[in-house]
């Protein structure tokens, strides 16, 4: 070391390395707190009595104005819903839970959702972002494409369950989101366009995650005009749901 200097020993790029680990560790520590806005307490046991935190404790609450007009702080202490029509199969913490209703509508495995705002989402100039053809007028089929109005609805049973009335376009995005399907009982239905498999020989379209006689109970909409984001998430869960549930065989073992 140099007679008379003051910094003579330090290295800078050690200087740099202590300085990045201070930054990364802060940066941990700022990111486990904000992943913690929402979601906590965790329930620990089934019964939803007994809570917990863990280190480090949730930041303060932070207000969100949403483009609807209200606004959201979060953390708020309020966790999701408790699952209540389904049972553990055993007794020892993180047991599947087996569906004790309808498990087609009860919320649980793949036909799980979660409790968005009732409002429909919104494109950047507030405008409702999915809606039907018959009124965004600007849209139309691509001539390359089939147009799917018209074509049957065949269920995973191979039997018809309706006729497709109207596409419902997502003006943001450009593309197909759902199927307005007129039932043989008179009823309507949603369809997400991505449980549709479109036969192009024989103009129809497939569906293998329900049965032609389950469509009747999907979910509907309190408007014709708009969807909003919770029955968005409840009609996917129903078709998600029959994925596993439509038929006793898709719940049994593959052995």
């Amino acid at each position: 070391m140099d007679k008379g200097t003051i910094v003579g020993s330090i290295d800078l790029a050690q200087v740099v390395l202590y300085t990045f680990i201070v930054f990364f560790l802060g940066l941990v520590f700022y990111l486990r707190r904000e992943d913690k806005r929402e979601g906590y307490p965790l329930v620990v046991d089934g019964s939803g009595a007994v809570h917990g935190v863990g280190y480090p404790v949730p930041p303060s609450p932070k207000t969100f104005r949403m483009p609807h007009g209200e606004n959201v702080s979060v953390p708020n202490g309020r966790g999701d819903a408790p699952v209540t029509k389904a049972a553990p199969t055993a007794r020892w913490p993180g047991a599947p839970l087996e569906p004790t209703g309808n498990p087609m509508t009860d919320a649980v495995g793949p036909g799980s959702y979660a409790q968005r705002a009732n409002v429909p989402d919104l494109t950047v100039d507030g405008a409702d972002k999915i809606v039907p053809m018959r009124i965004a007028k600007t849209f139309s089929i691509a001539d390359r494409d089939p147009d799917p109005r018209g074509m049957p609805v065949i269920g995973a049973d191979h039997n018809v369950a309706g006729t497709v009335k109207e596409v419902w376009v997502d003006r943001s995005e450009i593309m197909i989101r759902y199927l307005e399907v007129a039932l043989t009982g008179g009823a309507t239905a949603m369809l997400p366009w991505n449980f549709c498999r479109v036969d192009r020989g024989q103009r129809r379209i497939k569906v293998n995650s329900i049965l032609s006689s389950q469509f009747k109970d999907v979910p509907k909409l309190a408007s014709q005009e708009r969807i909003t984001l919770l029955e968005e998430d409840k009609v996917c869960a129903y078709y998600g749901g029959g994925t596993l549930y439509a038929t006793p065989a898709r719940s049994e073992p593959l052995l």
